[in-house]
């Protein structure tokens, strides 16, 4: 969800300095106010330096990005040629005719194959399994951990959890050892604890959380072609992921309930938790000293497997997608032919855009640049999303209603959520004629 923040964030990103086309193929790309779109307005000054085509990065803060673009894209208008939208979006944008079809241009230039896969699948195509594409990936992202390496290496901690676990102590390669991890470091009275992980149910917070463990347990949402969901969003794998995240919400700071990407990247920063979930995009702040004073003993990792040994992690970042409405759709596609070049994308992750060239993300260079780079690039080729139907935001609330209260509050079991959000998710999808 890609960074699935929009209608809920506040602008994190500095502006984007607007400009007036300066001919009637300028183009305008809209997207939120973060520092990304920054990177990007960088990068396609590059291309205007090529080509003589101006290209203007238009954001808004995250905070009103969904309502704003779709608010335009309703009217039918045309202020935006290009919009870099959340994967979620492709089902409604798709079938209300706002997005142009790329099916064409994907097979042209086999962007399955030039694309990290999992990128593909759910940035780019709807409805699922049709090989009809709509978004080109622009904005790689997904959720991984950054933890305190000094706490990880202190040798009296590494004798200690030894001692206690019966293996050493280093950055976990299960959901299990994440638990016991987070067991041993949680220390009320010293006030360190565990671990962070998220709890908003404001948006996609709690849900993108809960999505890490469901997907590493081996379980699904649903049948996303079939619409059903009944005995997968509730099988016993996904059961076991979500007492397995009540059980880590235990090791959290107090005042842990109602946490996304700022507390997060502060329970690092502030020295509060051993380990911390976040999106990659928001790790450049961590590895930074203005940021962090303790970006020297700050490490990442991928999100671990789960007992059957699956190992996947929910799917932030966004696709690029021309609006069907703009007077300039064939300039954006000779933009899009040169975003997609090898150069190009190489450029991008320089500048540091996520990029979702398969290329790129395999090559030592990328994967060295930075301390989180290789845990995005293993990463990227193991995400998996939720719904990007039509209606997926109320299939969202419906399951923070059903999730939020056992995990912050232990309310129920997990079996009663996940039964009980079988038959909301069966209820919706009867309303909009997706099942009999």
């Amino acid at each position: 969800m890609r960074s699935k923040i929009a209608s809920l964030l506040a602008g994190v990103g500095l502006s984007v300095a607007l400009a007036s086309p300066v001919s009637a193929e300028g183009l305008t790309i809209f997207w939120a106010e973060w520092d990304p779109a920054n990177y990007l307005q960088e990068l396609v000054n590059e291309y205007e330096a090529e080509t003589g085509v101006q290209v203007t990065v238009e954001t808004t803060p995250w905070s009103d990005f969904q309502t704003k673009t779709f608010t335009e894209l309703n009217a039918k208008g045309s202020a935006y040629d290009m919009v870099v939208g959340d994967s979620q979006w492709i089902g409604a944008a798709s079938e209300a005719g706002h997005y142009v079809d790329l099916t064409d241009f994907f097979n042209q230039h086999k962007l399955t194959e030039v694309m990290a896969p999992a990128t593909v699948k759910y940035y780019s195509e709807y409805p699922a399994s049709s090989g009809k594409y709509w978004s080109i990936p622009a904005e790689g992202d997904a959720v991984g951990w950054s933890y305190r390496k000094d706490w990880f290496e202190d040798p009296k901690e590494m004798e200690a959890f030894k001692a206690k676990y019966g293996y050493d102590l280093a950055p976990p390669a299960t959901w299990a050892q994440m638990r016991d991890i987070a067991e041993f470091f949680h220390r009320p009275d010293e006030k360190r604890y565990g671990i962070a992980i998220y709890t908003d149910n404001s948006y996609d917070g709690l849900v993108m959380g809960v999505e890490n463990a469901i997907f590493s347990y081996g379980g699904e949402l649903g049948d996303y072609a079939g619409y059903k969901v009944d005995g997968i969003v509730n099988s016993d794998q996904n059961v076991k992921a979500v007492e397995m995240y009540r059980e880590l919400y235990g090791f959290t700071p107090p005042g842990w309930a109602k946490t996304f990407f700022v507390e997060n990247n502060q329970a690092i920063t502030e020295n509060l938790a051993a380990m911390s979930m976040n999106y990659f995009a928001f790790f450049p702040a961590l590895t930074n000293e203005a940021s962090n004073p303790n970006a020297a003993n700050t490490g990442f990792f991928a999100n671990p497997a789960g007992p059957g040994g699956a190992q996947f992690a929910a799917l932030g970042g966004q696709g690029i997608s021309v609006i069907s409405y703009s007077e300039n759709k064939e300039e954006s596609m000779k933009f899009l032919e040169w975003f997609i070049k090898d150069e190009t994308q190489k450029r991008w992750a320089e500048l540091g855009g996520y990029t979702a060239s398969a290329k790129v993300l395999e090559s030592e260079e990328f994967q060295n640049a930075t301390p989180y780079n290789k845990a995005f690039y293993e990463t990227m080729f193991k995400v998996k999303d939720f719904w990007a139907t039509p209606e997926y935001a109320e299939l969202l609330i419906q399951m923070n209603q059903r999730l939020y209260p056992y995990i912050t509050g232990g309310e129920g079991t997990a079996k009663d959520a996940l039964d009980a959000l079988a038959g909301d998710w069966n209820e919706t999808f009867k309303k909009y004629n997706r099942v009999q």
